[in-house]
């Protein structure tokens, strides 16, 4: 019985252990979402998407709603947020005094966005977005890099 404990932590951990995942969890952290608008907000092959989404389902991290044609994902506990922030508070301790602890050190649900991206339509601060452009004097932000895959990238300042 000890051991099984052990062995249950460490197959769930296992199903959080790559950085695709992660970035699935933080998607979903306030919303539900459809595998179309994951694959496009990544920028994933549909295929390499869905592996990933049945090792999370499998694990119980993730549950799936079929609605109409889609199929739209949710996280099956709000534990795993949380479970990532100390994680993450692990972490700043762990790097004090380099550049990145000050990137870790922002809870995401501590930091107020200000915008709303326009593929996902999550909530953003120019601290939250993982990349930011200026084109023709315009700034944008997104949270993930797909967002930028169709847009014409000519004279584009790349700023995160």
């Amino acid at each position: 019985m000890y051991q099984e404990v052990f062995e249950l932590q460490a197959e769930l951990l296992k199903a959080l252990a790559h950085p695709k995942r992660l970035e699935i969890l933080h998607l979903l952290r306030h919303q539900s979402l459809n595998v179309s608008e994951i694959v496009e907000m990544l920028g994933l092959p549909q295929a390499n998407l869905s592996q990933h989404l049945m090792v999370m389902r499998e694990a119980g991290v993730v549950e799936s709603q079929k609605v109409g044609k889609e199929v739209f994902y949710r996280l099956s506990e709000k534990n795993f947020v949380k479970a990532s922030d100390l994680l993450r508070e692990v972490l700043i301790k762990k790097h004090k005094g380099e550049r990145v602890a000050d990137e870790l050190a922002f809870k995401m649900q501590d930091l107020w966005p200000v915008v709303i991206d326009p593929v996902c339509g999550m909530r953003l601060s120019p601290k939250t977005a993982g990349y930011a452009v200026r084109k023709n004097g315009e700034s944008s932000i997104s949270v993930l890099r797909g967002v930028w895959r169709n847009l014409d990238m000519t004279q584009v300042d790349i700023l995160i």
